[in-house]
């Protein structure tokens, strides 16, 4: 039994973007995917907890009964374009779905609005792409795709899961950008989960960073790149490429040593324990509490 994210709590206010960020394993994509109940189960488990939506709490909530909120109020981008699309139907087939079953539409009706959406992603000639198959799109048309799919319902939470993976700079900025228009025209809130730490800090307002399936500081952006408490964060910041200061002079990007505990046996005590430099004999004691040290900023971290 792996306990894959645990006690893990964030909110997320209307309009607002949270970043959930975090090295591969920690639990983000389990965390999304939770929200929609769209964990496997079995095996998956919810043990404990709630998913409030609205003042609504999902968890009780059957099969029929979430897919009326699914698309509809919350919306999820998967993480890879590439697979998440059906190859054996067309673009136009798959977002006219979306729009049929929620807006109760005619299948002409339904193709109109796939073609609506497409153009207001940005791909060009909609009224005939609509007819093309997924193979058919670049690996960025394909992530447009998907999020003229997510957004064909004006969803009031999008939940973006690393939708600028394996895309080239170029591409992840007009996505990126593209994301922000939308957030903008619907008024929606985004919970962006990425581990890019300037996605980061260039399209969020609040910041949460999972480590090993726990949440280990929560933070306004500008107060975690301004002054990040935990060690586990300071190192992912310490990691990022920095211009101004490799100009003139070759410099190594830091990097974490160690890697992360296997959640099949995790170790007592905080998580980070056995890679942080600052470590004492009471970290491995106990886990310690997700505290504020500052209006807004919290941390999981005994120091």
């Amino acid at each position: 039994m792996v306990r894959a994210v645990d006690g893990v709590s964030l909110s997320i206010d209307r309009g607002e973007t949270l970043g959930v960020v975090g090295e591969s394993g920690c639990g983000k994509t389990v965390t999304a995917r939770s929200v929609l109940k769209l964990i496997d189960m079995p095996p998956g488990r919810f043990e404990a907890g709630q998913i409030l939506w609205q003042g609504r709490d999902l968890i009780p909530l059957d099969e029929a009964e979430m897919n009326k909120i699914r698309a509809r109020e919350i919306a999820i981008i998967f993480q890879e374009p590439m697979t998440s699309l059906n190859p054996v139907y067309t673009v136009g087939d798959q977002i006219a779905e979306v729009i049929e079953l929620h807006q109760k539409l005619s299948r002409k009706q339904a193709m109109v609005g796939a073609a609506d959406m497409l153009k207001l992603v940005n791909i060009p000639n909609p009224e005939r792409r609509v007819h093309d198959y997924p193979h058919q799109f670049s690996g960025g048309m394909r992530q447009r795709v998907m999020i003229a799919m997510a957004l064909s319902c004006q969803p009031k939470l999008l939940i973006a899961d690393e939708p600028t993976t394996a895309l080239d700079v170029t591409i992840q900025a007009q996505i990126l950008e593209l994301m922000q228009e939308m957030k903008e025209r619907f008024g929606m809130a985004i919970m962006l989960i990425t581990h890019a730490m300037g996605v980061v800090a260039e399209t969020t307002q609040r910041v949460v960073v999972m480590y090993a399936g726990k949440v280990v500081e929560e933070a306004p952006v500008e107060a975690l790149f301004g002054d990040p408490r935990h060690p586990y964060t300071q190192g992912l910041i310490r990691s990022i490429p920095r211009v101004d200061r490799s100009a003139g002079r070759q410099a190594r990007l830091e990097s974490i040593p160690g890697t992360v505990p296997s959640l099949l046996d995790p170790p007592p005590g905080c998580r980070f324990a056995a890679r942080c430099k600052y470590v004492m004999p009471a970290c491995t004691q106990a886990i310690p509490p997700l505290k504020e040290v500052a209006p807004g900023h919290k941390v999981a971290c005994i120091l």
